[in-house]
């Protein structure tokens, strides 16, 4: 055997015992086949020194809908596409599309063929001509399946392959120790050919979810994982795939041949496909959400996880820190971050097409201190979903608003400095390690559509709105809406972003002491001694600079700092405006 067989053969050792050998030969078919078909620059098989991810500070992605922009008479994935190629160009490197197969609920994540795209937003060929534009990123939806789709109808009639691809459970069973990310029942009644069942359900009854416990199960995904990158995918994102394994007895979320799953599907894309990205997506707790990595392998050799996670938690930290004028909390969970190696990175983002999750919070925030900020949401036109614990309570489990309605204000109220505390929102977001990434609605600083929750009875709809081209290039046209300011004030911090060697992934980060007004972090020094220093005032009163704390004054005194906007010079005396942000750069 190769170092990837032997590798491969024990994860599925793990995951399979004795049937390892035979599903291990019928992987290999299907990673010979893709071979066949679509080779790659690099070759199968290289050392992982050479499968180190290449990312840099060029690397800034987008989130959309294939359908998040519409026009009359045109594949909605094509007008995505112009769309970001006339307004943002070489600004972004690549662009999340959303579930774009046919579907029947949850906006796409209910996937009834994952070999086709939605005819209603084109076809392959559109999906290509992005693929050949941006690094694109698909969804790998392999948690659960549509009842609409064929292996249900597999399923109902006892035929396969279909046929033992859902979860049965007797519905007298003890099921509450499962962990919930949502309120609805978890087991599904479902009438067959022989008599009642009832199916695992962990997102709703038209979401059934898939049993990798049968090896046909993990086969199906191993090839359409494949099959996205023949389409030219780059990153593949793995959703919800926390909960992937069950065990009745535990909490069902976490468990270890969950990461295993996760730990082959690495090595088959470093194998056949070096520099594809592997993306977890897990809405959870902070430690929870990094154990992703894989990093217990270090010193002995490199993560063998995701080669990215969402950095869940940074969204509500950023509402709570914004919102209440003070970076204490911030600035603790952010010296707290780990220092990753160079195989990993996080995906930073405050804004997406689902809610603000809360559960990241928990062990940083006190339940007063949430529910004052959910409360605060409420006020300015968002909801809060909720989630089943195991003793039959709810809780809250994620905020719905767009990310620019929840700007509006501070606990006091709403007042004048929504933009520019937005705007200090997303320049934090952007300056941390990691990759960017920021939704469309971000972008466009788009209000809560409060019409399309009430159209479709779902929540999230608040922050899925679909723009009409036209509408939006008016709006985007014209001075003096929040739209064309908020997105040509982004553009310009993508630009400068881009531009700045301090901004890589694995650029250090350092975050100073100082004032709860005051966020202050370092990224670098680079080999050369370049360093950059991000100052922000999450305040709406002026921070004098003379009340910025030991460590930053100290800080500033030591280089030569230059703004890294020339039409916003540094002046080391005087103060920070409210929601100032300063990037100020120095050479050894």
């Amino acid at each position: 055997m190769s170092p990837f067989e032997q590798t491969v053969h024990g994860y599925l050792s793990h995951l399979y015992g004795p049937r390892a050998d035979e599903v291990q030969r019928r992987l290999n078919q299907h990673i010979e086949h893709f071979l066949s078909l679509a080779p790659f620059s690099s070759a199968p098989g290289d050392a992982p020194s050479k499968n180190a991810p290449s990312w840099s500070e060029k690397d800034q992605w987008v989130i959309s809908y294939g359908d998040s922009i519409i026009e009359e008479g045109v594949p909605p994935l094509a007008v995505l596409s112009e769309f970001l190629q006339a307004r943002l160009g070489d600004r972004i490197s690549g662009v999340h599309v959303l579930p774009f197969f046919p579907w029947s609920s949850d906006d796409g994540f209910s996937v009834i063929h994952y070999r086709e795209v939605n005819s209603e937003l084109g076809d392959w060929s559109h999906i290509r001509e992005l693929a050949g534009h941006y690094d694109l990123m698909a969804d790998l939806v392999l948690n659960h399946v549509s009842r609409e789709s064929l292996w249900f109808v597999d399923y109902l009639s006892g035929s396969l392959p279909g046929r033992d691809y859902f979860i049965e459970v007797d519905p007298d069973t003890d099921v509450s120790q499962v962990v919930r990310p949502r309120s609805n029942p978890l087991l599904v009644p479902v009438s067959t050919r022989r008599g009642t069942r009832y199916l695992w359900a962990t997102f709703s009854e038209d979401q059934l979810d898939l049993n990798f416990e049968h090896p046909d199960v993990l086969l199906e995904f191993v090839g359409i994982l494949l099959f996205y990158l023949e389409q030219g995918t780059r990153i593949i994102r793995l959703d919800a795939v926390a909960f992937l394994w069950k065990r009745l007895g535990t909490s069902c979320i976490h468990l270890p041949e969950t990461h295993t799953v996760v730990r082959l599907l690495r090595a088959i894309v470093d194998h056949v496909a070096p520099g594809t990205l592997l993306i977890t997506e897990t809405n959870v707790p902070h430690q929870e959400n990094i154990s992703y990595f894989g990093l217990e392998r270090l010193p002995k050799g490199p993560p063998d996880e995701a080669h990215m996670i969402y950095q869940f938690t940074l969204p509500p930290l950023l509402l709570h820190t914004l919102t209440r004028g003070e970076a204490s909390t911030l600035q603790t969970w952010l010296a707290s971050l780990p220092v990753l190696p160079d195989h990993c990175t996080y995906l930073n983002f405050t804004a997406s097409h689902d809610g603000i999750g809360v559960r990241p919070l928990e062990g940083l925030l006190p339940d007063h201190e949430r529910d004052a900020l959910l409360e605060l949401m409420h006020k300015f036109g968002g909801f809060v979903s909720m989630r089943s614990n195991p003793d039959g309570s709810d809780t809250p489990y994620e905020i719905n608003i767009t990310w620019f309605e929840a700007m509006r204000g501070t606990r006091r109220g709403q007042d004048p400095w929504q933009i520019a505390r937005f705007l200090c929102s997303q320049a934090i977001m952007l300056s941390l390690q990691g990759i960017p990434a920021l939704y469309i609605h971000t972008l466009t600083g788009t209000l809560n559509d409060v019409e399309g929750v009430e159209r479709s009875g779902r929540l999230r709809s608040i922050n899925r709105r679909r723009w009409q081209r036209s509408e939006l290039d008016l709006l985007l046209d014209s001075p003096s809406t929040p739209t064309h300011d908020v997105f040509h004030a982004l553009n310009r911090l993508l630009d400068q972003r881009r531009q700045e060697p301090c901004f890589h992934p694995t650029a250090a980060q350092r975050v100073l002491e100082s004032p709860p007004e005051l966020l202050a972090v370092e990224r670098g020094p680079l080999h050369d001694g370049r360093r950059l220093l991000a100052l922000y005032n999450v305040t709406d009163l002026p921070l004098p600079l003379a009340n910025v704390g030991e460590a930053v004054t100290q800080a500033l005194s030591q280089h030569a700092w230059q703004a890294l906007d020339p039409s916003n010079p540094w002046e080391a005396e005087g103060a920070l405006p409210p929601y100032a942000v300063r990037w100020l750069v120095a050479t050894s």
